[in-house]
């Protein structure tokens, strides 16, 4: 069994938000199309959940843990979808879970099954551990126009921040043609075991491999 790793958190956030954190696995894979087995599942899982799922997600205790922080740090939870919600959402408006080839395909069996937010990085590009932060004066991600804004809570490795902690990645960084190594990271925060966090990225490394 692949083991994950425990990223930091700025101690002044960690102070702020209780229980939030960062862990990510690293596994061999590319980009392409998801294998049948793995669209197999995807199926089964759509056959699993019904539009009375999605309307009582939200009251799940995962779930709300999300929604609860994402207004916290001053989003909407009903704008702003959580990834689990996002993917309810979809769900509902395309009739199923449809496949997005690999590593969306992992993510999505992995959020579904456990509501943990989970994200694919191109693990090369990733320079030594990660960690939860805010933005400094004049910091920008690539890819995005103008300089961050300040405090802005961001995802970075050892020397710039990789994406918004809820939002974009930074160019560069993405799975990609070139990726040989994928990085699969869970952002957790307060309310959240770290149990399901181990098992969501486990369901996530086991289906890329």
């Amino acid at each position: 069994m692949t083991k994950s790793r425990q990223g930091r958190v700025a101690p002044h956030l960690a102070d702020e938000f209780p229980g939030l954190g960062v862990a990510w696995i690293e596994v061999e894979g590319r980009p392409g199309r998801s294998p049948e087995p793995v669209r197999r599942r995807l199926r089964e899982l759509s056959d699993r959940f019904y539009g009375s799922h999605a309307v009582h997600l939200r009251e799940r205790p995962i779930p709300w843990a999300y929604r609860v922080f994402y207004r916290q740090i001053g989003l909407d939870p009903d704008h702003t979808r959580t990834p689990v919600e996002r993917l309810a959402l979809d769900r509902l408006q395309a009739g199923a879970f449809k496949s997005a080839g690999m590593p969306a395909d992992a993510l999505t069996l992995a959020t579904v099954e456990t509501g943990i937010a989970l994200r694919a990085f191109d693990a090369d590009r990733i320079e030594g551990e990660l960690r939860v932060r805010d933005s400094a004066a004049g910091e920008t991600l690539p890819g995005r126009p103008g300089e961050l804004s300040p405090g802005a809570l961001v995802l970075a490795d050892e020397h710039r921040p990789v994406g918004l902690l809820f939002g974009a990645t930074a160019e560069g960084r993405e799975v990609g043609k070139g990726t040989r190594r994928i990085a699969v990271v869970a952002t957790q925060v307060g309310g959240i075991p770290q149990i399901a966090v181990d098992e969501a990225l486990q369901i996530a490394a086991t289906t890329l491999g």
